[in-house]
């Protein structure tokens, strides 16, 4: 088996489909097709079982699955060592972040500024997506580092938590509730609310937290709609189709402009906890290691942004 045929078994298991896997690789679906034949003749075994649309992998091909995207995650960590290792070069120093998309709007972003003036010639990739696109951009070796929200249970991904996010109730402008502060959920029994999907992978997830809160407050039967989007909660939300519990951070414009106001909840305990992941053994550069350093030190993710954000409201309501 070569690299070749590694690479084209985890684009056709990634994509689900060899037309698709071809044109992400720039090659002919025969070609694709033929690698996969030799890959399987290697290992004596039938890795897809392919239809007309598809090709889902077996139980042969889910086995060899975990040690395929090793291997290409080592050879990623080779070419980084080896770029990092070629001092002739005077290469740019990189740091390869994937982060989840609403930490783009936390203090997270102040430690990258300071980051960069601290290191002039680094330069950052950043790549976004969910906690669990974050988990796979590492594991496969895209990038290095990841920003997610809780620790993944994967065994091959080591999960350091750097901070937590606290959850407000978020509410249209003209939500009847107008007080700012209430002593728990109750009042809020009957409302509809909008959470993320459980990630079905995961014990604890975001959206496993609302549920959570609104059973400790002996809410039962909560009507609790799935919506996979944080633009498209904050949306029904302002819509008046619902309420949401929403990190500040998510939200910060909106609650600028006064078309959501949040509601701080006593007793909610609710917090995202954020969360470093990368590969267990898996290569890190120097560069990647000192930013690393300073997110340990960079800590208030949540330094009292709703009395802040009710100031720029009320300001602008005048």
């Amino acid at each position: 088996m070569n690299v070749d045929e590694i690479e084209a078994f985890l684009c056709v298991a990634e994509l689900g489909n060899f037309s698709k896997a071809s044109l992400k690789l720039h090659r002919t679906q025969p070609a694709i097709s033929r690698r996969i034949r030799l890959l399987e003749q290697s290992l004596q075994a039938v890795l897809f079982e392919r239809t007309a649309r598809a090709a889902k992998l077996t139980a042969a091909g889910r086995a060899f699955l975990p040690h395929a995207q090793a291997v290409r995650a080592a050879l990623r960590d080779g070419a980084r060592a080896v770029r990092d290792a070629d001092q002739r070069a005077q290469r740019v120093p990189a740091v390869t972040l994937a982060i989840v998309g609403t930490l783009a709007d936390s203090n997270i972003v102040a430690a990258l500024r300071k980051f960069e003036a601290s290191v002039p010639r680094a330069s950052v990739r950043l790549a976004t997506g969910t906690s669990r696109e974050v988990s796979e951009l590492v594991r496969s070796g895209e990038v290095e580092l990841g920003l997610r929200y809780f620790a993944d249970l994967d065994p091959l991904l080591a999960c350091e938590q750097l901070g937590t996010e606290r959850l407000y109730v978020v509410v249209p402008a003209k939500h009847k509730v107008r007080a700012r502060r209430l002593r728990d959920l109750r009042s809020l029994a009957a409302e509809s609310w909008l959470s993320f999907p459980k990630d079905p992978g995961q014990t604890v997830s975001y959206g496993h937290l609302l549920e959570r809160e609104l059973l400790a407050c002996t809410i039962t039967a909560p009507k609790i709609t799935a919506v996979d989007s944080l633009t498209a909660q904050k949306r029904l939300v302002e819509a008046g189709l619902g309420i949401a519990l929403m990190p500040l951070s998510s939200c910060r414009e909106e609650l600028k402009a006064g078309s959501l106001r949040a509601i701080d909840v006593s007793n909610l305990r609710a917090e995202l906890p954020v969360v470093i992941v990368r590969r267990r053994d898996g290569y890190v550069s120097p560069a990647s290691e000192a930013f690393l350093q300073l997110l340990r030190r960079h800590h208030g993710l949540d330094a009292k942004p709703l009395q802040r954000a009710r100031r720029v409201a009320k300001r602008k309501a005048r």
